[in-house]
């Protein structure tokens, strides 16, 4: 009888027997988070991995997925003080006394068994809506960028706490020995747009061990910095320079004690696995012409998101456990009907055939994906062109990995500004996709500062329940 895989027993953990199965497996490889070796998951898992396609800046939810006819029938007029006026008022980045309506500036269509609503400039999505599974409720605390970005990607508003993907890994471990668990690219020519850029703390470890934090691939050259030998260095002279810097390493972790120590020997050896599978990840040789074609015409082109969403899904199915791809320069103050459109065409292809090439392969039903941004924009025009912040309801979609396909769930006001139904706050939404993974939100913890601390903080958050299946 074969050995199992990893995979045979990842299909069949509920805890257990196979639980405790994995555990000794993964514990042997150095592999293995501290979930399952207590005892297994603490449910059965639906998902294995995340990709996150993460929208910086604010995506226009009234201009994409949240269709609301009311706008254009008040194309213009003032918004009503009763739809934007007190305190709530004043959470926006600005405190403009005029506000007109601003209807979508393309036209939405129903599409699929489901009856989405989507943008014409999303046409490709528009092809997958029975896949997706729409919130239209979304909330957040935070108006300005980078709190609301680190607060989505955290849990917390001020940097120095652990990503998702980085709990992620801690807790579930790897999958993959030669490939990090928790992979970061960002779309090369957005990398300083909207005002922005790519802090290093949105994939950070904070206060788990520094092995947990996100490996950032590059746009451009080598994925990752070192990983090519100088001239004149065979690889296997570099196995016994690392095999003696190990030795030395071990005897200093002995003196001290320092988890830092068992870090670096961990990532020496990662860094050394990666020169063999680095190359043949990022060869796109083999992939069949129809599947480039699907993700479009950038997909070539280092750094893209086109290709980033290619190796995203290479990167998947080689058992990466949090992939983080993110796209900027939705931030639409002003020049939004030039802006907008041109931002869909570098990503809405390359997303859609994401999640049709996951299906094509069997991998999205174990495989959550989640489309999302930090906040969305205001019903009423800032400037002539422009939208401004709205924490207060924004849409997102999720796909594979447990969730309901064709859902729309939650719904905003009829100007797509303040929540009507079913709201879901940032905590609500990482609390769901833990779940997914088989992780109970509340239990799942890691002392520090003398408190068990957790992603989802310690407020009333909620699993999503309605959009599982």
């Amino acid at each position: 009888m074969s050995q199992p895989t990893r995979r045979d027993l990842l299909d069949g953990i509920a805890g257990g027997f196979a639980g405790v199965a994995l555990a000794g497996m993964l514990a042997r490889d150095g592999l293995a988070g501290p979930v399952a070796p207590h005892g297994g998951l603490h449910h059965r898992p639906r998902a294995r991995r995340v990709i996150q396609l993460f929208m910086n800046g604010g995506a226009s939810q009234m201009d994409l997925f949240d269709y609301k006819p009311q706008l254009t029938k008040m194309k213009g007029v003032q918004i009503p003080d009763s739809v934007v006026g007190g305190k709530r008022f004043s959470t926006m980045t600005g405190s403009q006394t005029v506000r007109p309506c601003l209807p979508e500036i393309t036209k939405f269509k129903q599409n699929g068994d489901s009856g989405a609503w989507v943008s014409d400039f999303m046409s490709h999505t528009a092809e997958i809506p029975d896949e997706l599974c729409f919130v239209k409720s979304m909330h957040t605390t935070q108006v300005n960028h980078a709190p609301a970005i680190c607060f989505f990607l955290t849990g917390s508003e001020m940097p120095g706490r652990p990503s998702i993907g980085s709990w992620l890994t801690y807790g579930l471990g790897s999958e993959t020995a030669d490939l990090p668990g928790f992979v970061v690219m960002t779309s090369r020519d957005k990398e300083a747009s909207c005002g922005q850029i790519f802090y290093d703390f949105y994939w950070g470890s904070g206060f788990l061990p520094s092995k947990f934090q996100g490996v950032k691939f590059r746009g451009s050259g080598d994925p990752v910095l070192y990983l090519s030998n100088p001239d004149g260095i065979s690889r296997e002279s570099r196995r016994a320079v690392l095999d003696d810097l190990a030795k030395m390493n071990e005897l200093t972790l002995k003196d001290f004690g320092d988890p830092e120590i068992s870090t670096r020997i961990s990532q020496y050896e990662m860094a050394y696995r990666m020169q063999m599978s680095v190359p043949e990840l990022t060869d796109f040789s083999k992939e069949p012409k129809s599947v480039l074609e699907m993700y479009g015409p950038d997909v070539q082109w280092q750094g893209s998101f086109a290709y980033n969403c290619l190796m995203a899904r290479r990167l998947a199915e080689r058992g990466v456990r949090f992939i983080q791809l993110y796209h900027q320069d939705w931030d639409h103050h002003g020049g939004l009907p030039g802006a907008l459109p041109k931002l869909c065409q570098e990503t809405d292809q390359p997303a859609a055939a994401l999640i049709k090439d996951l299906k094509t392969r069997g991998l999205l039903d174990d495989t959550l994906v989640v489309w999302a941004g930090e906040f969305g924009r205001t019903p009423f025009s800032q400037g002539s062109d422009g939208r401004d912040h709205n924490p207060l309801g924004y849409s997102i979609w999720m796909a594979g990995g447990g969730v309901k396909g064709g859902v729309s769930f939650g719904e905003t006001d009829d100007f797509s500004y303040n929540i009507v139904k079913d709201p879901v706050h940032v905590n609500d939404l990482n609390a769901t996709i833990l779940h997914c993974l088989g992780i109970d939100h509340e239990r799942f913890t890691f002392k520090f500062q003398g408190l068990d601390q957790r992603l989802t903080g310690v407020e009333k958050t909620n699993v999503v329940k309605e959009i599982l299946l």
